[in-house]
């Protein structure tokens, strides 16, 4: 988390700016004004990013763009970077990344999106998707999906005889013959699939089904809370969700962990936000500057993955990890 005020930054909260990890990739989401130097602080190299996403261009969503690709120039980073963003904000792109006197040696990829959406890039290693939000301007929402898999099982391959590398050769082939048995050995019968993850980033948007549908299963669902309960009205007059929306979305999406974000200045203290989603939904994390939160471990492959649905106010978070 570099950053999770909304309109106006405060003494203890940047504008926005959001790394996910995932593998090899570094997927930075709508880096605010300021970002550059929360990346140092969180310990995020420029060269760890491999690719930007911007939901839409009010500044504390774009104004610390600039300052990310001049410092990934100043450093050297040498692999492409995607910068995917709706089209309808190129004329901001363009301004942004010529804000001022510099050397572009980053290979920077532009990749507008177009229309209400949709594959942005099938990968691999994720499938990186969009939806058009219910917002002012030209708003996406972002959703990331690993591939599904599958998971060996150890007894099944040790009773059929498959063993060392045997088992590299069945995953590859997705049959292997066996010494004393006279069909092959399967994939299907010494595995199970396993359903890959999924992380949805919602931002700056009214509720719609849009929201709705990006939030849909998602492991990991980083989402908007910029008003509190009582000021709803509020909210819906500039399009936004109040804690209590952002709770109920993702328990109707079957979401497994919820973080929620970019608050309203007028809070100085979140718990009265973290209390109405957490009165929604299970397992909500409340955002801080410069916190580190884990996506929620590879459910048992066989087994419904927990929601965070079940309980509100319960919580899946390892003793010692849950923020407050």
């Amino acid at each position: 988390m570099l950053g999770t005020a909304s309109q106006a930054p405060t003494r203890y909260r940047n504008h926005n700016g959001y790394f996910l990890r995932w593998d090899d990739a570094g997927i930075l989401f709508d880096p605010g004004e300021g970002t550059q130097r929360q990346m140092i602080l969180a310990g995020v190299r420029s060269s760890s990013v491999t690719r930007i996403c911007v939901t839409h261009f009010h500044g504390d969503h774009c104004l610390g763009l600039p300052g990310v690709v001049q410092r990934m120039s100043l450093d050297g980073v040498s692999h492409p970077v995607d910068l995917c963003y709706p089209a309808g904000g190129q004329v901001f792109v363009e301004r942004l990344l010529g804000a001022s006197i510099f050397a572009m040696r980053v290979p920077l990829r532009l990749m507008p999106v177009t229309g209400d959406g949709g594959t942005v890039d099938e990968g691999p290693p994720h499938r990186l998707s969009a939806t058009r939000l219910d917002h002012g301007p030209d708003t996406l929402g972002w959703r990331i999906e690993e591939p599904p898999g599958r998971s060996m099982l150890p007894d099944r391959l040790e009773a059929l005889g498959v063993r060392g590398p045997d088992v590299g050769a069945l995953i590859e082939h997705g049959t292997i013959s066996v010494d004393g048995r006279s069909e092959p050995v399967t994939l299907e019968e010494v595995s199970v699939e396993r359903p890959g993850q999924v992380m949805a980033f919602v931002m700056d948007t009214g509720s719609c089904p849009a929201a709705l549908e990006l939030a849909r299963g998602a492991d990991l669902l980083v989402c908007e809370a910029t008003f509190a309960n009582a000021d709803a009205e509020l909210a819906t007059r500039y399009r936004h969700l109040t804690a209590g929306q952002a709770g109920r979305l993702a328990a109707e999406a079957g979401a497994r962990r919820l973080v929620i974000t970019h608050f309203s200045q007028r809070y100085p203290d979140a718990e009265v936000l973290l209390a109405e989603a957490s009165a929604e939904f299970a397992d909500v994390a409340c955002a801080g500057d410069l916190l580190t939160i884990p996506v929620p471990p590879r459910a048992v492959p066989g087994q419904r993955p927990d929601s965070g649905a079940r309980q509100p106010g319960s919580s899946s978070w390892p003793a010692g990890v849950r923020p407050k």
